[in-house]
């Protein structure tokens, strides 16, 4: 079995690299951002991809641009499952794996109680399993598994 770990810099990261040991055993790989924090990942198999926000004015064309590498690592790759905490590039690196059909396992961040945040709502129905680390978000996703927290 292989994994695909994606999360993009700052909290997202760190949530993800506390799932890191649930893969022992496994083959891994991780998707994340170029940013300042990125010598704080512990696995060797790191892609990097450029850091977007939303608002900037070329934000499709590095969207495209991003789900170009992402159809590339993922081809290469060939995980049987992507796990994500968020956010935006990781919407992008499970939009490429569903085309693929490769599941997804979304994990809602740590940081929303009780409102959703925006890749929440975008992976809720595309996400083959998806997880809250808090009871109350079950209001806002019925259908989702309430795990606690990964930390």
């Amino acid at each position: 079995m292989k994994i695909c770990f994606t999360a993009s810099s700052g909290g997202h990261l760190e949530e993800i690299k506390c799932l890191f040991p649930v893969a022992e055993g496994c083959d891994s790989f991780l998707i994340t951002e170029k940013s300042g924090d990125v010598k704080t990942v512990c696995t060797d198999n790191t892609y990097y991809l450029r850091q977007t926000n939303r608002r900037e004015p070329l934000f499709f064309i590095h969207c495209l641009r991003i789900l170009r590498q992402v159809s590339k690592i993922l081809k290469k790759e060939k995980p049987d499952y992507v796990i994500s905490t968020g956010a935006l590039i990781t919407y992008l690196v499970c939009i490429v794996a569903k085309m693929r059909k490769i599941k997804i396992i979304y994990i809602e961040t740590f940081a929303r109680v009780d409102r959703p945040s925006l890749t929440g709502r975008f992976m809720y129905p595309i996400a083959d399993l998806f997880l809250v680390q808090w009871e109350e978000l079950k209001k806002v996703f019925p259908d989702a598994v309430y795990v606690g927290g990964v930390f």
